[in-house]
């Protein structure tokens, strides 16, 4: 059942929205808001032509709308490592996608004056939105935004990462076990590469899809 606080929070969202488009906007990324998923989706699409290979970096946002089961129904090709059969195999899939056409990938967190804060294992996901793809599209829901570049960065690392590692039980990382991030250097650690991403360059190379729920970790 929906909290009583939900109508109040999409309410904020729809304020704060309009105004974090503008920052990133000032920031060269191309943005928009959007009060609820349908809408977003479509856009998405809108952004995508129709020869172009599509790969993602295994965001929960884009899972929960459905964005990878709609790619394939639209016929594009996609690069989609959870198809490998092998470790090797997955991982060379990874490598590949990183000359697609268009990456789709969430974000861990984005500070209010528009810079995005991203955190990885392997790097490839962070990889992608630097450089390789021809576009990349960040589709984030409004729990991801923080205040301060430094609060987003608190965000990524203590509360996106130590969610994102329950999703693996094989991995034996503090905050696997706790529940809390403890600045580890585990060999199983998600937290390799942290990725700031200040300005987007060349200007409207990444779009940022901001959709006003609660979206992924």
């Amino acid at each position: 059942m929906d909290s009583p606080n939900r109508p109040f929070v999409e309410l904020r969202n729809s304020k704060l929205g309009p105004v974090l488009v503008k920052a990133l906007q000032a920031r060269h990324f191309d943005a928009e808001y959007f009060d609820d998923i349908p809408q977003a989706v479509e856009k998405v699409f809108s952004l995508i032509p129709g020869d172009h290979v599509i790969s993602w970096g295994g965001s929960m946002t884009a899972a929960a709308m459905d964005l990878y089961n709609e790619a394939a129904k639209r016929d594009y090709k996609l690069i989609n490592r959870d198809t490998a059969k092998t470790q090797d195999e997955k991982m060379e899939m990874m490598r590949q996608a990183l000359l697609c056409d268009t990456y789709l990938m969430g974000a861990n967190a984005i500070s209010e004056d528009g810079q995005l804060v991203n955190i990885d294992a392997y790097g490839n996901r962070a990889a992608a939105l630097c450089f390789g793809p021809r576009q990349v599209i960040v589709i984030a829901g409004m729990n991801k935004v923080r205040k301060t570049l430094d609060i987003a960065i608190a965000r990524a690392r203590t509360i996106a990462a130590p969610l994102n590692i329950q999703r693996f039980a094989a991995n034996k990382t503090p905050c696997n076990i706790s529940g809390a991030c403890e600045d580890c250097k585990s060999p199983d650690s998600i937290c390799s590469h942290m990725v700031i991403t200040r300005l987007c360059k060349p200007a409207g190379r990444i779009k940022v899809i901001l959709v006003g729920k609660d979206l992924g970790f």
